[in-house]
C-alpha cells in the first residue's frame, strides 16, 4: 500500500488558561511547564519591543549631542546611556512595584515586587496575554527614555554628579506616581478613563515639563542672549542618526504598546511613521516659508514632533488621523520654539517645545479621533472613544490627564533640585551648576576629559 505523500501536520501546543492564582509568581517551574499561558508570537515581538526602545536612548543622546557645541556634546551623550543604567536599577528595586504593582493604589503602587519580587509568570497588569517579567523589561525602558529625555536640559552648564542622583530620585517620585495613575488599571486617570497608549503624558509631557523646570532652576547659560550663543548645531549627522534611531525604535515604543503581536500592533505601526513623515514634511515647510532654506535640523525636528504627538493615539486612532497629528504636531512645535523666550527661560535643545508641547497635542487629538473599533483590533479592549463616537466627556479627560502631569512633573522637578541645590552649598560637588570658569572650558573637558569629536591638530611651520 502506497504512503500518504500528504504533509504531517506540525505539533501544537494550545494556550491553556492561566490557572495558577495561588502563586504570586504563576507557578512553580520545577513541576509546570509556565510556557503554556502565553503565544511565542507575543513574547518575541515584545522582547523585540524592548530592545527597540532601548535602542531610542542613543537615539536620544545623538540627537541632543548633535545640537550642542562640540566642548559639551559629549556630557549629553554620556547623560543619556547613564540614565539607562540609574533608571534600570531604579526599576528593579523599587520602580516597578511603585508603578505596576497588583496591590497599587490609585496614585502610586505599593512594594510587594521590591527587587522583582514574585516577578515571573503571572499575568502582567498591562495585559494577560505577557506575564509580569516581560511587561516588567519592557516598561523599565520607558522609564529610562524618560529621564534621559528630561536631562538634556543640563546642556552646556549643568553638572553630572546632581543630575545622576537626580535620575533616581525623579523616577521614584514623578515618573512613577504618573505612570501608575495612567497606565496601572487601578490609577485614577485609567479609571477616570483617560486614553495613553504609550506615553504622552508620563513620558512626553513629563520630561518636557521637568526639563523646562531644570532649565529654570539651572538659569541661562553664560551669553545668554548675546551673540555668544547666537551657533549653529556642531554636527548635523549626530542630529540625522539620532533622529534614525528613535524613528526605528518607535515602532516597539508604539506598536509594542499594543502588548501583543496582533492587528491593533499593526496600526500603530503604521500611524507613527505617517505621522512622522507628515510632521518632518511640516516643519520643513514652516521652516522654508522663513527662511527659504531646507532645512536637515528642521526636518528631524519635525520627524520627532509628529512620533511624539503620535504617541498617546497611536493605539486608537485610524491610519488617516495620523496626518492631523502629524501636521498638528508640526507646527505646534515648531511655534513653541518661540515660547522660551516668552518664559524667559533658555531650554538650550527645545525639550519643552518638542516633548511637553507635542505630548499635550496629541492627547488632545487623541480625545477627537480615538476609535472604539480600532482598540478592539487586539480582540480584547473595549473604549467608549472619542468625539468620532460622540464621547463628547473624551476631551475633559485628556485635558485633566494633560495638565495634572504636566504641573505634577514640574512642580517635583522644582522641589528634587531645589534640595539638591541646597544641600550642594554645603557639599559643591551637588551644586547643580557648573562655575562660569568650568562652563566657558566647557563641560565635556572639565567632568569627562574627553569628547565627542577631536580637533585635528593645529599645523606647525
Amino acid at each position: 500500500m502506497a504512503e500518504s505523500t500528504d504533509p504531517q501536520p506540525l505539533p501544537y501546543v494550545p494556550l491553556q488558561p492561566f490557572n495558577n492564582d495561588s502563586l504570586a509568581t504563576g507557578g512553580d517551574s520545577l513541576l509546570y511547564d509556565l510556557n503554556v499561558f502565553y503565544n511565542a508570537g507575543d513574547i518575541a515581538w515584545m522582547i523585540t519591543s524592548t530592545a527597540l526602545v532601548l535602542l531610542m536612548i542613543p537615539g536620544v543622546g545623538f540627537f541632543y549631542s548633535g545640537l550642542a557645541r562640540r566642548k559639551s556634546a559629549l556630557s549629553l551623550l554620556w547623560l543619556s546611556v547613564m540614565a539607562t543604567a540609574v533608571v534600570s536599577f531604579q526599576w528593579f528595586f523599587w520602580g516597578y512595584s511603585l508603578t505596576f504593582s497588583h496591590k497599587a493604589g490609585r496614585y502610586i503602587g505599593a512594594l510587594d515586587n521590591f527587587g522583582f519580587k514574585d516577578v515571573l509568570a503571572a499575568p502582567s497588569v498591562g495585559s494577560p496575554r505577557i506575564p509580569d517579567l516581560l511587561f516588567a523589561v519592557y516598561q523599565g525602558m520607558f522609564a529610562a527614555i524618560t529621564v534621559a529625555l528630561a536631562v538634556g536640559a543640563v546642556a552646556e552648564r549643568g553638572k553630572m554628579l546632581p543630575c545622576v542622583i537626580y535620575m533616581f530620585v525623579w523616577t521614584t517620585v514623578v515618573y512613577d506616581p504618573i505612570a501608575c495613575w495612567t497606565w496601572n488599571p487601578k490609577g485614577w486617570v485609567y479609571q477616570m478613563g483617560g486614553l495613553d497608549f504609550a506615553g504622552g503624558t508620563p513620558v512626553h509631557i513629563a520630561s518636557g515639563t521637568a526639563a523646562l523646570a531644570y532649565s529654570y532652576m539651572l538659569g541661562k547659560r553664560r551669553g545668554h542672549g548675546t551673540q555668544e550663543l547666537n551657533y549653529r548645531p556642531h554636527n548635523v549627522t549626530h542630529i540625522v542618526i539620532g533622529t534614525v534611531f528613535l524613528w526605528v525604535g518607535w515602532f516597539g515604543f508604539n506598536a509594542g504598546s499594543a502588548l501583543s503581536a496582533n492587528l491593533r500592533a499593526v496600526m500603530a505601526a503604521v500611524v507613527t511613521n505617517l505621522a512622522a513623515c507628515v510632521g518632518g514634511m511640516t516643519w520643513c515647510l514652516v521652516d522654508y516659508r522663513l527662511e527659504r532654506k531646507w532645512s536637515t535640523v528642521g526636518f528631524c525636528s519635525g520627524v520627532i514632533a509628529g512620533l511624539v504627538a503620535i504617541t498617546p493615539g497611536s493605539g486608537y486612532v485610524p491610519a488617516w488621523a495620523a496626518v492631523v497629528y502629524g501636521v498638528c504636531g508640526g507646527i505646534a512645535c515648531n511655534y513653541a520654539t518661540k515660547l522660551k523666550y516668552f518664559l524667559r527661560c533658555d531650554d538650550a535643545l527645545d525639550i519643552f517645545a518638542v516633548h511637553a508641547v507635542g505630548g499635550f497635542v496629541g492627547n488632545i487629538c487623541t480625545a477627537f479621533f480615538a476609535a472604539d473599533y480600532i482598540a478592539h483590533l487586539d480582540g480584547f479592549n473595549h473604549i467608549d472613544g472619542g468625539w468620532l463616537n460622540h464621547h463628547w466627556i473624551q476631551l475633559a479627560y485628556q485635558l485633566a490627564d494633560s495638565v495634572s502631569g504636566g504641573a505634577y512633573s514640574f512642580g517635583g522637578t522644582c522641589i528634587i533640585l531645589g534640595c539638591l541645590d541646597g544641600i550642594g552649598k554645603f557639599v559643591p560637588a551637588l551644586k547643580l551648576r557648573a562655575t562660569e570658569e568650568e562652563e566657558v572650558l566647557g563641560i565635556d573637558d572639565v567632568e569627562i576629559g574627553e569628547f565627542a569629536v577631536s580637533l585635528p591638530p593645529p599645523i606647525t611651520t
